[in-house]
Formats: structure tokens, sequence, C-alpha cells
């Protein structure tokens, strides 16, 4: 049976996810990603214009993947909202402390490389977060709405410094290759979620 463009098109970002949680976006090659695909050199411009676009599909991909991670932890019906949102955080914990602290998150692995090297990635990763922090907003008022959270501050403000803490603290447990900055992070989120 043949592979189709698709196929081929969704293993390249599979083996580049793979990679470049590893090294970072810069340090690796599209040779490296075709090697890890299995797919032959001289191919990659039958599925992207360029790295730069390729770059774009890859942080557009990992978004979609983890959007129906929070979805699937968001539309849980049979838990509180203080539940689902704390699912939400350990979910993220284990996430970034695997591999010690190294994570798989490429917001924490690449934001900042490519905030300076691709306006295209940078683009979608901002978008990216911005969905994200919509998506905590929306759980955090059907916490409020459900009576199982309360925060001090607007549910939008209280998404925003959450993901920011999340992030800052996911960059120092990579640095010290040690999880007590994602445990600060987990006990300050139940302190600001009132849980």
């Amino acid at each position: 049976m043949a592979v189709t463009k698709v196929e081929t098109r969704r293993s390249l970002l599979n083996a580049a996810r793979r990679v470049v949680v590893a090294k970072g976006y810069a340090a690796v090659g599209i040779n490296e990603v075709l090697a890890e695909a299995g797919v032959p050199k001289g191919s990659f411009y039958h599925y992207f214009d360029s790295k730069d676009a390729f770059g774009e599909a890859l942080m557009k991909d990992y978004f979609d993947d983890y959007f129906a991670t929070m979805d699937g932890i968001a539309g849980d019906p049979h838990s509180t909202a203080a539940q689902r949102l704390m699912r939400y955080w350990q979910y993220f914990y284990d996430t970034q402390a695997a591999d010690d602290c190294q994570g798989g998150c490429l917001v924490v692995k690449l934001g900042a490389e490519i905030a300076d090297l691709s306006e295209a990635m940078r683009v979608t990763t901002k978008a990216g977060t911005a969905a994200i922090i919509d998506r905590l907003e929306a759980m955090i008022d059907a916490g409020v709405a459900d009576g199982s959270v309360t925060v001090d501050d607007t549910p939008r403000s209280t998404a925003e410094a959450l993901y920011d803490m999340w992030l800052g603290a996911s960059v120092i447990a990579k640095i010290h290759a040690d999880p007590a900055h994602l445990d600060r992070a987990l006990a300050v989120t139940r302190q600001v979620l009132h849980v």
C-alpha cells in the first residue's frame, strides 16, 4: 500500500517533534528530520515550502495535540471544574518533570529561540499560547460558576498569571534538572484557585 503525502507529512512532523524537543529548532537540520522519519533526502520540499513553513506547521501541529488534551480534560462531565483544572496542571507538571525535567513542551523548549528566529513561528506560538489561556480562563469561569474555585482577580488575569508562572517554573526546573520549581508552581496554583 502506497504511503500518502499526508502520511509522510505527518511522519516528518512527528519525527521533528522528537528531535526538536531534544535539541532545539536551530540545531536541527532538515536532513536529520528526514532521516529520523525515514523519508528520502531531497524530498522535504515536496511537503513544505521552506524550513520556516515547516517550523510553523510543527508548532500548529503541537498546539492541535495540546488543545485536544486540554479539551479532553476540560470536557469531563464527571468532575468539578476545580478537579479538571488540577488535572490539567498535573498533566503540565508530569510533562515538564519527565526526563530529568527536560520536558516535552515545545513552548518551553523553543519560545525564546523562535521569537528571534522566525516571525511565522512566533506568531503561531503567540496564537497557540493565547488559545491555551482562553481555555484556562473558561475552566476557571466554570469553577467560579460551580463554586469549586474562587479567585481574587478576574478569571482572565488568573489564567494569564498561572500560565506565565508555569512556563517560568518549567524553564527553571529544566535548568536545575529538579522538579522543586514545578512543585512550588503546583502549590501556588492551589492557593490562587483556593482548591
